[in-house]
C-alpha cells in the first residue's frame, strides 16, 4: 500500500448479498472501489455477530485491492494474530476495546498488517493523540458501531482536530458510518480521505447487475472530491 491523501471508497460488505460475498468483494472492485472494508462485531461490544477469521480467509481470494478489517470486538488482542493469517491487509482495533490501547496496536503492528485506532462518536479526538506514531489510519465513527443503515452522526470537528495533530505524519483518516454523497463533502473538507460506504453502495444494484454499485461508488467520490479545497463544484 503506498501511502496518499487522495480520496478512497472502501464498500462494507456488511450491506452485501451474505449468500454471495465473494461475487460481490469482486462487483465492487470492478466497479471502482478503492479498499474492501470487513466490519467484525461480536455480540458483547457491539449488539450484532457477524464475521470471523475464517470468513475473512474465505474472502481474501475474491479481494484483490486492499482488505480493511474492522474488529468491533472485546477483548481484541487474542484474535489479532488469526485475523492477520486470514489475509487482512489492515486492522483496525477500537480505542474503547480494552485497557491497552497501546499494547493492541503494537500486536497488530507485530503482524506485518497496517495499523487503524476506530474512535466511537463519544471518544474525543485527545483519544488518539499519543498513538498517532503507532497508527496508519484513525477510524471516526458517524454512527454508534453494530449496525448498518444508521443515521449519519457529524463528526466534521473531531475530524478537523485529528487532521491537525496528525500533520505530515502518513496517517490516512477514515470515515465509517452513514457515508452517502450528501454526508461526504463535509467530511471530505475535514480532512478525510478513506470513505466506508455500506448501505449507499450495496442498495443500488447487484454482483449479477453491478452497475448500480460503480454509479453509487462514483457519485461518493465526486461529491467528495468537489468539496475539496481548489476544486469547483
Amino acid at each position: 500500500m503506498t501511502f496518499d491523501r487522495s480520496i478512497k471508497i472502501a464498500p462494507s460488505i456488511l450491506a452485501a448479498d451474505f449468500a454471495d460475498f465473494g461475487a460481490e468483494c469482486r462487483a465492487v472492485e470492478a466497479e471502482g472501489a478503492d479498499w474492501v472494508h470487513v466490519d467484525v462485531m461480536d455480540g458483547h461490544f457491539v449488539p450484532n455477530l457477524t464475521f470471523g477469521p475464517q470468513m475473512v480467509a474465505a474472502l481474501r481470494p475474491h479481494v484483490c485491492t486492499v482488505m480493511d478489517v474492522h474488529l468491533m470486538i472485546a477483548p481484541v488482542d487474542p484474535y489479532i494474530e488469526a485475523f492477520a493469517r486470514a489475509g487482512a491487509d489492515i486492522i483496525t482495533a477500537h480505542a474503547e476495546a480494552g485497557p491497552h490501547t497501546h499494547r493492541t496496536l503494537q500486536a497488530i503492528r507485530a503482524t506485518g498488517c497496517k495499523v487503524g485506532l476506530a474512535l466511537n462518536p463519544a471518544t474525543g479526538a485527545e483519544a488518539a493523540e499519543h498513538l498517532l506514531d503507532l497508527v496508519d489510519l484513525i477510524c471516526v465513527m458517524t454512527v454508534n458501531p453494530g449496525f448498518g443503515g444508521q443515521g449519519f452522526i457529524d463528526m466534521s470537528d473531531k475530524v478537523r482536530r485529528l487532521r491537525a495533530m496528525i500533520g505530515d505524519r502518513p496517517v490516512h483518516i477514515q470515515i465509517d458510518g452513514g457515508i452517502t454523497p450528501q454526508t461526504a463533502p463535509a467530511m471530505a473538507r475535514a480532512g478525510a480521505d478513506v470513505l466506508v460506504a455500506g448501505s449507499s453502495v450495496f442498495k443500488g444494484g447487484s454482483a449479477a447487475e453491478p452497475a448500480g454499485y460503480g454509479a453509487a461508488i462514483r457519485a461518493i467520490r465526486n461529491a467528495a472530491e468537489t468539496a475539496l479545497p481548489g476544486r469547483i463544484a
